[in-house]
């Protein structure tokens, strides 16, 4: 049988925003090796809380999403305008400016056995369309990437991201060298 290709699964996914009643499932995913070697996220109850709280309570200009395929939670996403963080942004500048409406987004692949079936690249597209139509002032995705990290980096490009610069950013996990690609998607 045919492995679903990432465009056949586009229509599939579902998104909606991270409730308290989600954070023991992102502690849950927080905890795995997979997602703790690039997140380096804490998973008590009380740091999902610190972390996620202000976001599931609309008190954070950022957007934090589950993804479900066929109802089922597969993946986490965060959005946020490169606007409303001007210290990231200021950060980031050096290396490469994300234009006006330009909106980042981090992601996660929960649990270990979805890793590898071709599902980051394919919830990465659909969000990407979902962007498109919640948020029609977005101009473009740009998201940093450690440059270890070639798996996430691979699952944007097979999104459609395409590379637009490299260079030193502060990473996630501090065992990680500085080097990070920076990849793009333009509105269609």
């Amino acid at each position: 049988m045919r492995e679903p290709r990432v465009h056949d699964m586009v229509a599939t996914w579902t998104f909606r925003r991270v409730t308290t009643g989600d954070f023991p499932l992102l502690a849950r995913w927080l905890s795995y090796r997979h997602v703790a070697r690039w997140w380096n996220h804490e998973w008590s109850p009380d740091a999902v809380e610190r972390d996620f709280g202000p976001s599931a309570r609309g008190e954070e200009p950022n957007e934090d999403w589950l993804a479900l395929l066929a109802g089922r939670p597969v993946g986490l996403l965060q959005r946020c305008w490169w606007s409303d963080y001007p210290q990231y942004l200021a950060e980031m500048t050096p290396v490469y400016l994300p234009p006006p409406g330009a909106v980042s987004v981090d992601y996660l692949i929960g649990e270990p056995g979805d890793v590898g079936r071709g599902l980051g690249p394919s919830m990465i597209a659909a969000f990407t369309t979902h962007t498109w139509s919640e948020l029609p002032q977005s101009s473009c995705v740009v998201v940093p990437v450690v440059a270890a990290n070639r798996a996430s980096w691979r699952a944007l490009e097979k999104a459609g991201f395409v590379p637009v610069a490299e260079g030193e950013l502060e990473p996630d996990n501090p065992i990680d060298d500085r080097w990070h690609r920076v990849l793009r998607l333009d509105r269609p």
